[in-house]
């Protein structure tokens, strides 16, 4: 990708909320060195930090004192020259600070995600690496932070890199054979080490994929629903796993009319719990429309937490529920396939939250995934398909053979963004905050 410097230089708060102890802006563009000249009178030296005076150009007024480093470019984070000041974290002076900038010529304030779209335009990042960066801002349990963080340093993009050497390789065989068609034994030889390449690179691609769902779990969190009759205890067992009263609890059946959502964290996994309507037939039209809509939702969810005090077995489209024997207040006796609860008491609780816990970590746990989005796993399902194209008997057709190999590296591209990528550029970068 060919570095693109825009004329304009960017500048932005890009640490946290106001007040802090040290708050960092960033400015990126060619005129970085005549802020860092006009506000401190000096251009440190590359990399290391100097402690000066901030002055206001406009008046000489000190408005902090502060680190300022430069990084020339292209060995920066944005690919451009990349200055910073370290300031006390006030609000007044960080305010001073970027009023000054805004009056210098040929500076602005950065839109959301404007540092990092440099940096993928000076080809410091490709898109994969971008969207892990926006997934590790966002990241909120452990197992998204260490998802993202592997996502952000690359581990995608090595991988899909080493796959597609191995597809040049194979593409260069092929091409080999159809240079050589009229020599005998030569283009059949190249075909078979040609395939050499393919076949495994197939089934590499293929486990991949086949991991995706997990990857993407983690990333937008498990879903747990809690699905049951009228009044068996359901908002109550939300009530008691979020720790709040966020679900209405009455003795009244069909009080839970629509479906609501608490967000907590379960062995390092983002977890939404589902309170959901009780399922009966009814004639209220609201009600049975939140009857339909909390039986989709709990045959769409990662794990179901069937509660019934009478020890009812759940609808047949929701089979591999877990189930609970709720408003056991009584200690009673349960048979061995269903848990007994008592959310009045508390006894069976933590036995519960194991069974999420351990479900939460086979659906979502192990090492970090490769494939983390919905864009990803489209792309490199198509690279996929056409790699199996690739594999087949072409009869001598070895351009067929060819261009399914191009199409295969082309969705590769598409993956790490190397192609065809702008509009989800725009997209994604909505989600930044301004300063990265």
């Amino acid at each position: 990708m060919s570095a693109h410097v825009p004329a304009e230089t960017i500048f932005a708060l890009s640490s946290g909320r106001l007040p802090s102890g040290v708050a960092v802006v960033r400015l990126s563009g060619p005129a970085s060195t005549v802020a860092l000249e006009a506000l401190s009178g000096i251009i440190p030296a590359q990399r290391h930090a100097a402690f000066r005076a901030l002055r206001d150009p406009e008046n000489d007024e000190i408005l902090d004192r502060a680190l300022v480093l430069f990084f020339p470019g292209p060995r920066s984070v944005t690919g451009e020259d990349l200055a910073e000041f370290h300031l006390h974290g006030g609000r007044a002076v960080v305010a001073a600070v970027l009023g000054a900038l805004s009056r210098l010529p040929g500076l602005r304030p950065a839109e959301a995600g404007e540092f990092t779209r440099r940096a993928h335009a000076n080809g410091k990042m490709d898109l994969s690496e971008v969207e892990g960066l926006a997934d590790l801002i966002a990241a909120e349990t452990q197992a998204q932070r260490r998802q993202a963080l592997a996502q952000a340093s690359g581990a995608l993009s090595r991988r899909v890199e080493g796959w597609r050497e191995k597809l040049l390789s194979a593409l260069a065989l092929v091409e080999a054979s159809i240079d050589f068609s009229d020599e005998g034994d030569v283009p059949e030889d190249l075909t078979r080490q040609a395939n050499g390449y393919i076949t495994p690179l197939l089934h590499e691609v293929k486990a991949a994929l086949a991991d995706a769902d997990r990857g993407e779990r983690v990333r937008d969190g498990l879903v747990v629903a809690i699905a049951g009759r009228p009044n068996a205890g359901k908002s109550t067992l939300l009530n008691c796993l979020a720790g709040r009263d966020a679900a209405i609890v009455s003795d009244l059946p069909g009080t839970t009319r629509d479906v609501l959502e608490v967000h907590l964290e379960l062995a390092g996994q983002a977890v939404t719990l589902l309170d959901t309507a009780g399922l009966r037939e009814t004639a209220d039209v609201v009600e049975a429309e939140g009857v339909r809509r909390a039986l989709a939702r709990a045959e769409a969810a990662d794990l179901v937490l069937w509660l019934s005090p009478e020890g009812e077995e759940p609808p047949s489209t929701l089979e591999h529920a877990l189930k609970v024997r709720s408003k056991c207040d009584d200690g009673e006796n349960v048979p061995a396939e269903w848990l007994a609860l008592s959310a009045r008491t508390g006894a069976g609780l933590e036995l519960l939250l194991e069974q999420i816990e351990q479900r939460a970590s086979s659906l979502a746990g192990g090492e970090p995934a490769l494939i983390t989005r919905e864009r990803q796993r489209l792309a490199l399902d198509m690279a996929a398909r056409h790699l199996a194209l690739a594999s087949r008997e072409f009869a001598g057709l070895e351009e067929l053979r060819a261009e399914e190999l191009r199409l295969a590296a082309r969705a590769l591209d598409r993956t790490i963004g190397r192609v065809d990528v702008e509009d989800v550029l725009d997209t994604l970068f909505s989600t930044f905050c301004i300063g990265k």
